[in-house]
């Protein structure tokens, strides 16, 4: 043991420890990082294959309207910088492909898978951006606020989709729908894109978790017992009230004109009623 104390005083010795230990961190560091390169290209290999998988489906589906670039065309608007999100909800909901052109889409239920959906959204975020699919922690309602959600409800949807989410019509024949089959992510979409005649939310304009305070309170409307009996759309009790006095008024009224319309006067006629006849 004595050679090796007296080869470590020797000031090469320090050297060469020094270049060793360079040595071991460098390919300790090699290894880390084309390990995390190698995961980071198939990431990279899987996106490019859904891209060009939902560029395959765009062309078959979509491209007689909107092109086959989806630039647009007379038939369909573009669809560059529109988002996956406005993808999501325009074909989970079943209202593209459209049977008509121009007209208003209604829901009907989709022929697409989910998968074919993301794809052909990824597609058209790589052609200029737009609002991304929120994922299943940005739609969650765990610990949101119901009745915080009931009041933003109430001042931004209500006036349109009904005091619980029932729908309602618009001006120039145009409807809101009901948001009785509606999903979470659905909602979320449709918040962040502004479909047909529905404003854009954006996050500046109710914040994310906003978002999710009204898709908690609007999910449990759903499953809410009604006290009343029928419920008449879930409208509210001043207007369920309104409809049962404007209803029992008229049925009153009714069954007076037939009861007064079937009464026979059973007086005999006076002196003067006989001369008349």
């Amino acid at each position: 043991m004595s050679w090796i104390n007296a080869r470590r005083r020797r000031p090469a010795a320090g050297y060469a420890a020094l270049l060793l230990g360079l040595v071991v961190v460098a390919l300790v560091y090699g290894s880390l990082t084309s390990r995390g390169g190698a995961t980071e290209a198939s990431a990279a290999v899987g996106a490019q294959q859904d891209i060009e998988a939902g560029k395959d489906l765009f062309q078959a589906n979509c491209s007689s309207c909107h092109g086959l670039e989806a630039q647009g065309s007379s038939q369909g608007p573009s669809l560059i910088g529109s988002g996956a999100a406005a993808v999501y909800f325009q074909m989970s909901t079943g209202r593209m492909p459209a049977k008509e052109v121009g007209a208003e889409n209604d829901r009907k239920p989709t022929t697409f898978t989910e998968q074919q959906i993301f794809a052909i959204g990824d597609y058209i975020d790589s052609l200029g951006g737009g609002p991304a699919i929120p994922t299943a922690e940005q739609v969650s309602t765990e610990g949101a606020n119901t009745a915080l959600g009931s009041q933003l409800f109430s001042a931004n949807c209500a006036q349109c989709h009904g005091f619980a989410g029932a729908g309602g019509a618009l001006t120039y024949g145009k409807n809101a729908p009901p948001l009785t089959q509606s999903t979470p992510t659905q909602i979320y979409t449709a918040m962040l894109t502004g479909p047909e005649s529905m404003p854009v939310f954006s996050d500046g304009a109710l914040s994310p978790q906003a978002k999710r305070d009204m898709i908690a309170y609007i999910t449990q409307t759903r499953v809410e017992p009604n006290p009343g009996g029928f419920s008449l759309g879930r409208i509210g009790p001043v207007t369920e009230g309104l409809v049962i006095f404007l209803g029992g008024m008229g049925f009153l009224v009714l069954i007076s004109m037939w009861i007064t319309a079937k009464r026979r006067d059973p007086r005999p006629p006076t002196g003067t009623e006989r001369k008349q006849s």
